[in-house]
């Protein structure tokens, strides 16, 4: 068990030698946040997550599916039949992360012009420099 600031069970995400660094890099990788997004309506298999997903390989979906299932934010189902049928849908532990993802896509949405021109407008103060 963690025990950290004599919180047991809970870490500090400014300490540098806590685990949750790890974690907030797991819940923080893009593609995690994109499968997250994509399976809040429920399960889906490895090609519609990848249709919906869009632009993702199909090694880097692989990687960051086992990643979330080590991490226990989702769960593989394999189905016998053939072909084989692998559904993929979030745990409990994932589902409670669709809250926090849902803002944060939101205000990405809603601020990107605003971060556009200010990377626009840096670059072209530094091209000057």
């Amino acid at each position: 068990m963690v025990t950290i600031n004599s919180a047991p069970g809970r870490g500090d995400a400014f300490d540098p030698e806590c685990p949750t660094r790890v974690v907030l890099d797991r819940i923080g990788d893009k593609w995690t946040v994109l499968v997250i997004g994509s399976l809040v309506d429920g399960p889906l298999r490895f090609s519609a997550l990848r249709a919906r997903i869009g632009g993702v390989a199909p090694k880097v979906l692989t990687q960051t599916l086992r990643a979330m299932e080590r991490d226990g934010l989702l769960t593989r189902t394999v189905h016998a039949q053939v072909p084989p049928r692998v559904d993929y849908e979030l745990t409990p532990l994932g589902t409670s992360l669709t809250g926090p993802i849902a803002t944060l896509t939101e205000w990405a949405e809603t601020h990107l012009v605003r971060i556009l021109t200010a990377r626009d407008d840096y670059d072209t103060q530094a091209e000057a420099r």
